[in-house]
């Protein structure tokens, strides 16, 4: 592996890869995600408005057990979507109106047929009539009904577990950490939700109670991220606020020392999801693995992303008007970039003040302001900027 070295620091101890990869592997990124932010917030941003003009526009394709009403699930050796459609026109029920899909089983290829809820009657005598079209006896045109009232109440206890759920998980981090790192993640969750319902209204994927458990299972997923940097987080907090940094070096510095074991745990945890995708409703035709993968898909996907993007981000601005970093903020303060964030990103806080003494050149921080243009600090003077109080005056030897 081609290698150089840390500027600012001893020289010969700390080898960085060249290549992006490699500085990942060996976790010596120093990517700026606080320069980022409103890039970040700005694509959640149109994902979420995506998701409310598509909400608006088509709403969300409800299974059986929440929207109610009567289904057929119908050989489809000779029978087409279109015939079932005609099944239905001829029985007085309009065939445009209902949800019509071909899938797959253990004992082969289906039609599903799914109408409002009908009476008796009219169940028997289309039972009867999908039979006839597709040259089965009737009893293996199977018929499932569920009321509008049952699917209700499906609904409004899916709505209150996650009511709960982020209750509790807020009692839990405000005890265990502090309310702000409740509030960025409870604001990941929410996000991580709103942008996996989106994905479900756009391509029109049908929700059904495998679909609530697999949100409920991401929001645990989602949290577990979220946490992992946090944690980093707190244990940076005292030391980086002592070496006179400010809450954007937090959110950069903990967020690229956690940025590989992110990487790697959304990696292994899609893989197994892709393989119930692929193999287990692909291969074998296993509809509910389908369903239940799709979500899990999705949300590991947004809540690796939140975690990162947008947790992170959104915690260094709480944290920036916080008691610990009130007075870098005041005086705007700058924050590292580059070699002086891999330096400190590698080697900790301690590595402050050797990052910023560069042979030659001066040590160039990011100013908070958004207008883009980096504050250099004079070779001279990096100590008194990084320290937030004078240096002590040394004492006079006795003679």
């Amino acid at each position: 592996m081609t290698t150089t070295e840390i500027p600012g620091v001893s020289h010969g101890e700390l080898p960085v890869g060249r290549t992006a990869w490699q500085r990942l592997v060996l976790g010596q990124t120093a990517i700026d995600f606080w320069r980022r932010r409103f890039v970040y917030f700005g694509v959640s941003v149109a994902a979420i408005l995506l998701t409310v003009v598509s909400l608006v526009a088509s709403g969300l394709s409800l299974g059986l057990d929440f929207e109610g009403g009567v289904s057929w699930d119908v050989p489809a050796a000779e029978l087409t979507v279109e015939d079932a459609r005609g099944i239905l026109d001829a029985n007085g029920i309009d065939g445009a109106d209902a949800k019509i899909q071909e899938r797959s089983s253990d004992s082969g290829d289906i039609i599903k047929v799914q109408v409002g809820d009908q009476p008796d009657d009219v169940r028997a005598q289309l039972q009867v009539a999908f039979a006839e079209a597709a040259g089965v006896e009737r009893q293996e045109v199977s018929v499932n009904s569920v009321s509008s009232t049952w699917g209700w109440q499906i609904t409004k206890k899916a709505i209150l577990a996650l009511a709960v759920f982020l209750g509790l998980i807020a009692i839990f981090i405000s005890l265990r950490f502090e309310w702000r790192m409740a509030v960025s993640a409870l604001l990941a969750m929410v996000h991580d939700v709103i942008v996996s319902v989106g994905v479900y209204s756009v391509f029109n994927f049908e929700v059904t109670p495998a679909t609530v458990i697999a949100f409920l299972t991401i929001l645990g997923y989602s949290l577990y991220d979220t946490i992992v940097v946090f944690d980093r987080v707190r244990e940076n907090e005292r030391r980086l606020a002592a070496a006179g940094l400010s809450a954007a070096d937090l959110v950069n510095v903990s967020t690229n020392q956690v940025l590989l074991r992110s990487v790697n745990t959304s990696i292994s945890a899609v893989l197994p999801v892709l393989s119930l995708l692929l193999i287990g409703a692909g291969l074998l035709g296993q509809v509910t693995l389908r369903e239940f993968a799709i979500a899990l898909l999705v949300g590991m996907l947004t809540g690796a992303y939140s975690s990162i993007f947008i947790a992170a981000p959104f915690l260094g601005y709480l944290k920036a008007h916080s008691e610990t970093f009130a007075r870098r903020r005041a005086d705007r303060a700058a924050h590292l970039t580059g070699e002086d964030l891999r330096a400190v990103v590698v080697t900790g806080a301690a590595s402050v003040k050797a990052a910023t003494r560069r042979r030659g050149s001066s040590a160039v921080l990011a100013d908070d302001a958004d207008d883009g243009a980096p504050a250099t600090l004079s070779p001279s003077q990096p100590t008194e900027r990084l320290l937030s109080h004078p240096p002590r005056p040394r004492k006079k030897k006795r003679r």
